[in-house]
């Protein structure tokens, strides 16, 4: 699942929540700072992507495309199940060519249906769960999504430990940075909220003390160690 970005869903007692960063990048150069990675697809449809751009944004319009001619045609929206199955079984034909797409779709079906979740990869793979983080910085956003996610979140909870998630995996991931894109997917379709700039100090805890003292100019040996230091640099010069 590593895909040189940041992607993350989860679903709670108030929908779906999707996020990303919106750094591309081509090896070791940033391409684009201002990237879309989260694409709508429908209505009450959005889909993360990870992968080749180019790749992820023509299969994103082939899917809108199906799914508006699935409505037309029967009077009804076509369910996220339904919509990862179909897309599934388009992408298993180019399993083992260079095609490059990693989607997580995140939709809402319906009152008894609720708030569902599915990822999508090229080779086929077809995975439901309640939480995906998608991307080469997915790691070290788990590590926040894994001791947070809980049903009962608020919303601006939920949010907040989205941004929250995608600014440690950036923090640490080279490939992923620059701003933070969320979605709020629910009964009445997809809000996108304000794309918001990442913040650039150090994380907060033993890092953040560390940084701040040496900023401070204080040693961040003991005194007694400094002071004992000093006594050898005297020696040494004599």
């Amino acid at each position: 699942m590593s895909h040189g970005t940041t992607t993350l869903a989860f679903m709670f007692q108030g929908g779906v929540i999707a996020a990303a960063d919106t750094r591309s990048s081509c090896n070791g150069l940033v391409a684009c700072p201002a990237s879309q990675k989260i694409l709508p697809v429908h209505s009450h449809l959005v889909g993360t992507t990870s992968g080749t751009s180019a790749d992820c944004a023509l299969w994103k319009r082939i899917l809108a495309r199906e799914l508006r001619l699935y409505q037309l045609r029967h009077g009804r929206r076509l369910s996220t199940a339904g919509a990862a199955k179909l897309l599934a079984h388009m992408l298993h034909p180019f399993k083992g060519t260079e095609l490059c797409v990693a989607a997580t779709l995140c939709g809402w079906d319906g009152v008894l249906s609720g708030p569902s979740l599915y990822y999508v990869c090229s080779d086929g793979t077809r995975l439901q769960g309640a939480l995906f983080s998608v991307g080469s910085g997915s790691p070290y956003a788990y590590s926040v999504l894994d001791g947070g996610v809980r049903w009962g979140l608020t919303v601006e909870e939920a949010i907040s430990l989205a941004r929250e998630a995608v600014y440690r995996a950036t923090h640490r991931d080279a490939y992923s940075g620059n701003c933070v894109d969320v979605y709020h997917i629910t009964s009445h379709g997809w809000t996108r909220r304000d794309r918001e700039e990442l913040r650039e100090e150090q994380p907060r805890g033993v890092y953040g003390k560390a940084h701040r003292g040496c900023e401070g100019g204080s040693s961040p040996l003991g005194s007694a160690q400094a002071a004992g230091l000093d006594e050898d640099v005297r020696a040494l010069s004599t």
